[in-house]
């Protein structure tokens, strides 16, 4: 990837950097700036020439199928949201390869990305084409958010046990799924934790307490609770490792295994990705289900158990209480029995 593909664009990264915006943050702002400025290429546009009309142009690209090949070359550009994807012919797809298009709520994204560039711009008095505030966001679509039923997790979570010929891919995997659903963290959460973030015993093989310290999305710190099921999992997964690789989930074969900083040696989430799509498929689970599901799962059935929004809120490491409403909002299922119980003209 050209490093100064726009004007004064590795001084914007590094002002990112240095005020505490996380690595992956970063990266996100890098793609979504480089994929602007293939557009402004393709359209044969200048950056410096760049208008209102020039916006509505770029909408436009990114509301339609063309952005996709402007993708090849970009690594790691799939959003822990599932929102942006890239199909392909070989190997297990994700459930959202079949989305040809971006999200209203990714295409916003896009958009706030270059319009926090464009702030950049004019606060270290560099020469700016358009104010920022004249990239106006579109109009979101409101969707019904869907998540599988709570036998059909259950069933996918111990699905590996069954499934996976490898002793040690059954455990891993089991134990993976196990952590998602019992802790309602994030996939990347997950690939990131380090054997040394769990309270193990001396031999590594058992974990004394049901909770992880984790480092979460935009650097924030939380815990996460284990399920004494999960912490099961975990350490029948954990008896079998004899090496001093340092991430929790290590990949079983691949370059990764290769490297030698045995930081970098740990699971992809794409792989993770790819291997619930195959499950849910043998399993016939017909609602989208992601690692992101077992996340929205995690909130929904807390939910309709009693916990409060705002505890949710905590456990998910959000920081706007309006944001986990859209996780914990009645499901269909609640809101059908509530519509049942409650409706006036039950006959």
């Amino acid at each position: 990837m050209k490093n100064n593909f726009l004007p004064h664009i590795e001084d914007f990264l590094l002002d990112l950097t240095n005020n505490n915006y996380s690595l992956e943050t970063v990266k996100n702002y890098k793609r979504d700036l480089f994929i602007f400025y293939r557009f402004l290429k393709l359209q044969n546009l200048s950056f410096k020439k760049t208008n209102k009309k020039t916006i509505t142009l770029y909408k436009g690209f990114l509301k339609s199928k063309k952005y996709l090949e402007f993708l090849e070359g970009i690594d790691d550009y799939a959003r822990d949201d599932g929102n942006i994807s890239k199909s392909s012919s070989k190997g297990p797809r994700s459930d959202e390869s079949d989305k040809s298009r971006l999200s209203s709520r990714s295409i916003n994204r896009m958009l706030s990305s270059l319009r926090s560039y464009l702030r950049f711009l004019i606060e270290f008095d560099y020469k700016t084409p358009l104010a920022p505030d004249a990239i106006k966001l579109i109009k979101t679509e409101r969707t019904i958010s869907q998540v599988a039923e709570f036998v059909e997790l259950v069933k996918l979570v111990e699905f590996p046990s069954s499934f996976e010929k490898n002793k040690f891919i059954a455990k891993r995997n089991r134990a993976i799924l196990e952590l998602l659903f019992s802790s309602g963290m994030r996939i990347s959460e997950l690939v990131n934790l380090n054997l040394e973030d769990l309270d193990l015993t001396e031999d590594r093989k058992n974990i004394r307490q049901g909770k992880i310290f984790i480092m979460g999305k935009g650097k924030k710190q939380r815990f996460v609770y284990l399920t004494e099921r999960s912490k099961k999992y975990l350490s029948e997964y954990l008896s079998l490792r004899d090496d001093s690789f340092t991430a929790l989930f290590i990949p079983t074969k691949g370059t990764r295994l290769k490297m030698e900083n045995v930081e970098k040696i740990r699971i992809s989430a794409r792989y993770i990705q790819a291997r619930i799509a195959l499950y849910r498929r043998y399993l016939g689970i017909i609602v989208p289900t992601t690692p992101h599901s077992l996340r929205h799962g995690f909130a929904t059935y807390l939910a309709e158990h009693g916990a409060s929004p705002a505890a949710i809120q905590h456990l998910l490491g959000h920081e706007s209480l309006q944001t986990t409403t859209r996780y914990v909002h009645a499901s269909d299922k609640f809101a059908e029995e509530s519509h049942r119980k409650y409706h006036p003209l039950k006959k």
